[in-house]
């Protein structure tokens, strides 16, 4: 069962040695740090620099969400407002500090030392003892920005303003109307969400602040009318921006901020389309080819074969996805395909939709002509929604007769994947186990097909006007992936998800057969 431990640091050049020693706790997950500070007068932000360092050098050492809690070096009374925590781990003989921390979180195991009896502390020499307007603390604190899945950038960019204010911090959160040029935004989580996740992670760093995290339309927020401000944290990326909020504000006649701008953090893995920096839009990316949430309960459909509803917009590269799954082991049924037979002669779907739309939409041959009966139901909303409601129930009458003959065969495919660009439109979801998509942003959508159909820009963009957009899609997906990048890129992410589901089929059968 997964635990969350407490670290006492006293020790920084073994800090790695003593992450090190965590890792055979496997069942500890997420691990909140107390730097075991001596007592003096020096300001909390002396120990930002060594802060930030110590979550980049958790991200390389330890698998585990890491948190510093900054209440504590504020104040040794802070009340801790944390998850439960199991256990406390020390990095040096301080037995008073832990039973102090054991009684105050109501731990019964005992501490475990790591390191022996050794009762050693360097903290002091971590102290950044200038310049003054580095280790500054003011009372009203402010900075913005997405914060899409907390991540070591986030935690290190809010911790840092966290011990710079005394009383009040303001964080602005960005709304949809801010994100739209982010890299996937349709993955972003809603700003309610995001809100919340900040939310809990600075009231459990230090619950001493008064915190105002509130939604912002605009790259200014409260930064630009409210009186009651002293100080914003930027990154280098955003320093220009708090530059301009100062603008604004000498403008309105309020006090410039004081700015405290931080560094960018490298990222580990900067391979493919992802940035050199630790990022959200790097977070995202690595989501394409993992499961965004658990599928719904189907105990309507036959546990096998798996049916996968393959979807995604016009050029997204479904055809491809569902090539590359075909390979892996997948029978595929191209909806597109089925629906061109349905159409022939003698089929129940052919002769409904003669009947609605008369002789005039059939060749020579009396087959339906799509050059014909594409003209009128494109040019009258109603008579598109009566072919589709003749055809979408048909053709899924048509899929299921298909799976159906699949499963009467000796052997039949562990997985079937259906390619169906209406998927989302004709309400298909409730038809398969899970929903897989394809994404890629709009303008290259539109690149795609002007290149592909040879047709104007203004014809591809009222096509892509016609589908559901990619966050619709995203909203009713499991798993997203994206051709915007490289075919490796996009292979990699295909690889990703049927390795994800062979393992998870693998043992729902291994579970099964030990009932």
């Amino acid at each position: 069962m997964a635990s969350t431990g407490l670290l006492v640091v006293s020790h920084v050049k073994r800090f790695a040695q003593s992450l090190k020693a965590l890792q055979k706790y496997e069942y500890v997950n997420s691990l909140y740090i107390h730097l075991n500070v001596p007592p003096t007068n020096v300001p909390v932000p002396s120990y930002g620099r060594l802060i930030s360092q110590l979550y980049v050098d958790g991200s390389r050492f330890i698998d585990k969400d890491l948190n510093i809690l900054i209440g504590t070096l504020k104040t040794q009374t802070a009340s801790m407002h944390l998850k439960p925590v199991d256990l406390i781990f020390s990095d040096a003989h301080h037995p008073e500090i832990c039973e102090r921390l054991r009684q105050q979180l109501q731990i019964e195991k005992p501490t475990i030392y790591l390191h022996g009896d050794e009762n050693t502390n360097d903290l002091a020499e971590y102290q950044q003892l200038g310049p003054e307007d580095k280790i500054r603390a003011y009372n009203n604190v402010v900075l913005g920005g997405t914060f899409d899945r907390i991540h070591l950038g986030h935690k290190i960019f809010l911790s840092q303003a966290v011990i710079r204010a005394c009383s009040r911090l303001v964080v602005g959160v960005t709304t949809s109307k801010l994100t739209r040029s982010k890299t996937l935004h349709e993955l972003i989580l809603p700003v309610e969400q995001r809100i919340e996740n900040v939310r809990l992670f600075l009231n459990e760093i230090d619950s001493t602040l008064h915190y105002e995290v509130v939604p912002i339309d605009d790259p200014f927020g409260p930064t630009k009318s409210d009186p009651n401000m002293d100080m914003i944290v930027v990154s280098a990326e955003t320093l220009k921006g708090g530059e301009k909020v100062n603008e604004l504000r000498r403008q309105n006649n309020l006090k410039p901020l004081d700015i405290f701008c931080i560094d960018l953090v490298d990222a580990s893995d900067s391979s493919g389309p992802k940035e050199s920096k630790v990022s959200s839009s790097n977070t995202r990316i690595d989501l394409l080819g993992s499961r965004l949430r658990k599928p719904e309960p189907r105990p309507y459909l036959t546990s096998e074969p798996y049916i996968i509803g393959l979807t995604g917009g016009i050029a997204s590269g479904k055809s491809k996805m569902a090539q590359r799954l075909r390979g892996m082991g997948a029978f595929v049924i191209d909806c597109d395909k089925v629906a061109h037979e349905i159409y022939e002669p003698g089929q129940v779907c052919y002769n409904k939709v003669v009947e609605e739309f008369g002789d005039r939409i059939l060749d020579d041959c009396k087959r339906i002509d799509r050059t014909k009966l594409g003209p009128i139901v494109f040019a009258d909303p109603q008579k598109l929604e009566k072919l589709n409601g003749i055809v979408w129930p048909e053709l899924m009458v048509e899929v299921k007769r298909r799976i159906r003959a699949l499963v009467e065969k000796k052997e039949f495919p562990k997985v079937v994947v259906l390619e169906a660009a209406v998927l989302i439109k004709a309400g298909w979801e409730r038809e398969v186990h899970e929903v897989w998509s394809m994404i890629i942003s709009p303008e290259e959508a539109v690149r795609r097909v002007v290149e592909r159909n040879n047709i104007s820009e203004e014809d591809a963009k009222r096509r892509l006007a016609s589908q559901p957009s990619n966050s619709e899609i995203v909203a009713k997906s499991h798993v997203v992936f994206s051709s915007q990048w490289d075919t490796n890129f996009t292979l990699t992410q295909a690889e990703k998800a049927w390795q994800m589901l062979m393992g998870e089929i693998k043992s729902s059968r291994e579970t099964s057969s030990n009932l």
